[in-house]
């Protein structure tokens, strides 16, 4: 009998393919890496560390601008939510010595913070009772014309986008006004056919979704509670220059109504020139008419008292706003309480009647309770308080002063060229990070530009705040442009085609308009 080989008798019949499972795992590694966004959260605490070890310089401006990396790489790669990455301040200020824990917690309730929350609060009841659409409604029939005429009928819709969009967020006026718009034109025939009259069917599809997005940003410039990244500037100015006059509500729309209604109308003539020909009323009237928008308002119903409530404490809302400072020499009636009240204040106590007065409808049921309120966009809110904190960390830090001097090769650069840049430098940087980002890192160099200038700091902290809002030419520049891109009607080829003459249009119109208007609005002939 011969010796059997053991050892042999142990091989496997087949290989094991080490290589291809050693492979697999480090795909799997990779794979949960991105997954879990550990290289964009690492960035973060990498690009502090680095400016903390490499960067000269007194240690306070040092630390700021290490924190200033961390924060600005989470917002722009979004390793966590932005929410998160907001309040991040509240625990990187106090460690790295830029501010202690009760001075940066300050800054994340004041009165803008008071502004925005009953701002948002309003228009949830606004948008729970329906209200936004009965007003789309009713200017859309009165726009839409006898026989059917596209530009009339397009104005309305975009006029009402930006009425609306004056008084809430720009992006919630977008989700607001988009389901009305798409409800319109879901009246209009299939347009998966070649025919002519189907070709101005969707031409003027793309035109209404543009209208409604567009016009939502536009109307936003127009008021503080339109767009977050007015407040900011508004709280950064209170926060470098606390010894000026706050901008209020009235001054800034003095300023912003001309700017947004000029571009309101040069976006209307875009769309109409480039989506609406001489057959397109031809082409809708068969599907679309007055009495077709007669009959949606009858379905609504007459208004009840809750929604006559609520729009008169909307009007009156905006009255107090516009009248609470006025002139020097018509004070307003905020000098009836020694001026201590801001447009917070009336934000606040106007939406508190919404839970003290009774719809109606149940027993014992207010016009509004918390459960609606859920709703609240509370990473706005924590944005501004970041954008606040950081406004005032740069100063305080001594970093402020550092950025200056670095700036001081400008000092003798004409105005009227340096601020059609910082527009568009703005306007370049909001398409690839958030219209509220670009503020909050771009306001605070500007104003150590205009220092070193020697110009009043509001003729370059409005145009640069102006072009973070012109976010116009991809889907990602702003929540309002991903809401339209959403619906299927539009592709990016369209909102460039639209978009970039408008954000020529409102460059040249900032270039012109600051030095005129907002120098005697603002009062840039001071000395700050």
């Amino acid at each position: 009998m011969e010796d059997i080989d053991t050892t042999q008798s142990k091989e496997p019949f087949l290989p094991i393919h080490e290589e291809a499972t050693s492979t697999n795992n480090r795909y799997s590694v990779l794979k949960s890496i991105r997954a879990n966004k550990y290289l964009q959260i690492a960035s973060g605490p990498l690009a502090c560390a680095l400016t903390m070890l490499f960067l000269d310089g007194p240690s306070s401006s040092r630390n700021m601008l290490a924190v200033l990396a961390w924060v600005f790489l989470w917002w722009l790669t979004e390793a966590v939510p932005m929410a998160i990455t907001s309040m991040s301040p509240l625990f990187l200020f106090p460690l790295f010595g830029v501010s202690s824990a009760d001075d940066v917690a300050k800054t994340y309730m004041d009165d803008v913070i008071s502004l925005v929350l009953g701002s948002f609060i309003l228009a949830l009841a606004i948008e729970h009772y329906n209200i936004h659409k009965r007003l789309a409604l009713n200017i859309t029939s009165l726009f839409c014309g006898d026989p059917l005429h596209p530009p009339l009928l397009l104005l309305g819709i975009c006029a009402t986008t930006a009425f609306v969009s004056m008084w809430m967020h720009n992006t919630a006026a977008a989700v607001m006004m988009i389901p009305v718009a798409t409800g319109i034109l879901q009246r209009l025939p299939d347009m998966s056919h070649g025919s002519g009259s189907n070709t101005d069917v969707q031409r003027f599809c793309k035109a209404v979704i543009l209208g409604v997005i567009y016009s939502a940003a536009v109307g936003g410039m127009s008021t503080l509670t339109g767009t977050g990244v007015n407040l900011i500037l508004v709280g950064m100015w209170q926060s470098y220059f606390p010894q000026e006059d706050a901008i209020s509500f009235s001054t800034w729309f003095m300023f912003g109504f001309p700017l947004a209604l000029m571009l309101f109308f040069v976006l209307w003539i875009v769309l109409c020139l480039l989506y609406c020909s001489t057959s397109t009323g031809k082409s809708l009237s068969a599907y679309l008419d007055r009495s077709h928008l007669k009959r949606e308002l009858e379905l609504l119903g007459p208004m009840d008292f809750a929604e006559k409530m609520i729009l008169t404490i909307f009007g009156g809302l905006i009255l107090l706003w516009m009248t609470r400072s006025i002139t020097d020499d018509v004070p307003g009636w905020g000098a009836l309480f020694h001026n201590n009240v801001g447009d917070g204040t009336v934000s606040v106590m106007m939406a508190s009647l919404l839970f003290i007065i009774p719809n109606k409808k149940n027993e014992g049921e207010k016009l509004m309770d918390w459960n609606k309120c859920k709703k609240l966009p509370w990473n706005i809110v924590l944005l501004l308080g970041a954008g606040f904190a950081i406004a005032d960390g740069v100063h305080t830090s001594g970093l402020a002063d550092e950025l200056s001097d670095g700036l001081s090769f400008l000092k003798t650069a004409p105005y009227i060229a340096i601020a059609p840049l910082v527009c568009l430098v703005s306007a370049t940087i909001t398409e690839f990070t958030s219209n509220n980002s670009t503020t909050t890192l771009v306001v605070p160099l500007l104003i150590e530009l205009a220092r070193s200038m020697s110009v009043h700091p509001l003729l370059l902290m409005v145009p640069g705040a102006i072009g973070a809002q012109f976010a116009f030419l991809l889907p990602t520049g702003t929540p309002s442009n991903v809401v339209g891109f959403a619906t299927g009607n539009i592709q990016i080829k369209d909102m460039i085609k639209v978009g970039l003459p408008l954000k020529v249009a409102g460059i040249a119109l900032i270039t012109v308009l600051m030095p005129t208007l907002g120098a005697y609005v603002f009062r840039t002939d001071r000395i700050v």
